[in-house]
């Protein structure tokens, strides 16, 4: 399991029409004209303040805010050889407005973020990022939105330039927005209604949640994508993008003074404004009762995903947490797989995955079964095995290896900079705040057996879970084993 990875809904696909967020090089641009702009940088106003500092081994992590309010977090590496400049705004699928029609905006942002400001025109920031030889993307999730560079050392100022114009300036215009939409419900079509899995998880948090926006899809509703206007769009645009509302963090080889300075005087001109609505979204334990669903699909055998209450990513539950989730389906040699798919031989995969939300979210662990098999087989070793874990402490070799595979996977993600950067950044969102990250590698090796007990009796006891099941309908040829058509809706059980 990696212990960082971004939430279940998280997309990364940068505007553009849908394509790949890489961006390649060769794109021609006048470099003399991006210096002289690099330059045109205003007053920075008030001086830097340094709200935090933490320090993990060698690495420090320091936390910046400027007067307008955007928070700074920088931690230089002088033996990387890039830099990941990172843009979080703390505005995801949770702040949308569903009883309005307006899930999807969060996401659509995406891909509109690319397009013109009113300085620069259509297609600019790609051009001059693929001549400066960086990449460039973006992610959204239910708490945050995300944009992401990665860039040589000598064009950080490029990045600086182009962030900064982008988070107040954007020049929405109709036909962009129009267009854009239509990109991402093809998007939806295809991760969604034409995916199993996409159908599957989408239902597993739909009837999981009962009043926290957790339960619709960061994608959004197909009919709200559609209703998206270019006053809806703008509108969403003035209440969530601002320096007060965003983290830019930047992880790599660069100058701990100097990239403050260049930050400084990029942003520092950009004026304060309005603090965006409050998010009173009350965390909510999900699923409170077991709740279920069964579609049909052309499938060669039954697929199955349960889904189990987890705590948020700050809580002080998670590492023990962490560590139960990895003993039942970490990898390979976890608990589950081995059990499904070398001993008994009724899954061909299986996998877990904690989401590293904010608030209370879900475990899920997903089963492919093999044909002859059902999707009931593999929910009772799950539950078999969860029990277990409530019943009897873990063995002591057991708790170790799971441990030292979570400290193993959260050190290879702090060993890039664009992984420290992310880490960093999603910490400081949703996480309660950077430094947390930089505790959380030594949690694990404390977490004891009792403490796997605990979190197992609290969070996996007494039958509560929200479990979707997928069966072979007609067509299920084996032709199709990972996305099929859209066939049978949903119904509950």
């Amino acid at each position: 399991m990696a212990v960082l990875a971004l939430p279940i809904f998280a997309c990364a696909a940068a505007g553009r029409g849908g394509a790949s967020g890489k961006v390649g090089v060769g794109v021609g641009v006048d470099r003399g004209a991006a210096a002289a702009a690099d330059s045109a940088v205003g007053n920075p106003g008030p001086a830097p303040v340094e709200v935090a500092r933490a320090t993990f081994g060698r690495m420090t992590a320091v936390k910046w805010r400027l007067g307008n309010g955007l928070d700074i977090v920088l931690a230089p590496d002088p033996q990387a050889t890039t830099v990941s400049y990172q843009t979080w705004y703390r505005v995801g699928s949770r702040n949308e407005n569903e009883v309005g029609g307006e899930t999807g905006l969060a996401h659509l942002f995406e891909h509109l973020m690319f397009t013109q400001t009113k300085a620069a025109p259509a297609g600019s920031f790609d051009r001059e990022m693929e001549a400066a030889g960086a990449t460039a993307n973006a992610m959204t999730s239910y708490d945050f939105t995300a944009y992401v560079n990665d860039i040589p050392p000598a064009e950080l100022a490029v990045a600086a330039r182009l962030e900064a114009d982008r988070m107040l300036n954007l020049d929405l215009r109709k036909n962009q927005v129009d267009t854009e939409r239509d990109v991402v419900v093809e998007e939806r079509l295809s991760a969604v209604e034409d995916s199993v899995d996409g159908t599957m998880e989408e239902l597993l948090y739909k009837q999981a949640f009962k009043t926290h926006p957790y339960r619709w899809p960061v994608i959004g509703w197909m009919k709200d994508i559609k209703a998206v206007t270019r006053d809806k769009a703008v509108a969403f645009y003035r209440r969530f993008y601002a320096p007060g509302n965003a983290v830019v963090v930047l992880a790599g080889k660069f100058d701990a003074a100097a990239a403050l300075d260049l930050l400084a005087r990029s942003y520092g001109p950009l004026p304060a404004s309005a603090p965006p609505p409050a998010d009173d979204a009350k965390p909510e334990r999900a699923p409170a009762a077991e709740v279920r669903a069964t579609l049909v699909r052309p499938l060669p055998a039954d697929r199955v995903v349960v889904g189990f209450p987890a705590p948020a990513l700050a809580d002080a539950d998670r590492a023990a947490y962490e560590v139960a989730a990895e003993i039942l389906a970490g990898g390979p040699s976890s608990q589950l797989p081995r059990t499904l798919v070398v001993d008994k031989q009724w899954a061909s995969s299986v996998r877990g995955d904690v989401a590293p939300t904010r608030d209370p979210g879900l475990y899920a662990i997903w089963v492919q079964m093999t044909k002859g098999h059902t999707a009931e087989e593999a929910e009772r070793i799950i539950v078999d095995a969860t029990a277990a874990l409530v019943a009897r402490p873990v063995a002591a070799s057991q708790l170790g290896m799971a441990a030292a595979r979570l400290e193993t996977e959260f050190l290879r993600q702090l060993s890039s900079s664009h992984g420290r950067a992310e880490a960093l950044g999603n910490f400081e969102v949703s996480g309660g705040g950077f430094a947390r990250l930089y505790e959380r590698a030594g949690e694990y090796a404390r977490v004891t057996a009792d403490d796997v007990r605990r979190v197992a009796s609290k969070y996996f006891a007494g039958g509560v879970r929200s479990v979707v099941i997928a069966r072979p309908g007609p067509g299920s040829d084996g032709a199709n084993d990972d996305d099929g058509n859209a066939g049978d809706g949903a119904r509950g059980d």
